[in-house]
């Protein structure tokens, strides 16, 4: 189990930017590893919880703070 969250900052990219970031990172770290996206891309925002539900992971969060969309994700398989 993750003792830490990993960040991924995406704030200066665009979609499909920060998702493929999560992919990423995703494939490299552990079954529940916690991951927080960082976007100030909108699109992320709706692209990365569709992706997370059709890659059969958990979204643990999705707030804006700011103008920086914070996602949270857990790695399940």
């Amino acid at each position: 189990m993750a003792d830490s969250v990993k960040i991924v900052d995406g704030r200066n990219s665009f979609c499909p930017g920060p998702l493929m970031e999560l992919i990423k990172g995703i494939r490299q770290e552990p079954v529940g590893t916690v991951f927080e996206v960082w976007s100030s891309d909108a699109g992320s925002a709706k692209d990365i919880p569709e992706w997370v539900r059709r890659a059969g992971h958990e979204l643990i969060s999705n707030t804006q703070d700011g103008d920086v969309f914070k996602i949270q994700v857990k790695k399940l398989k």
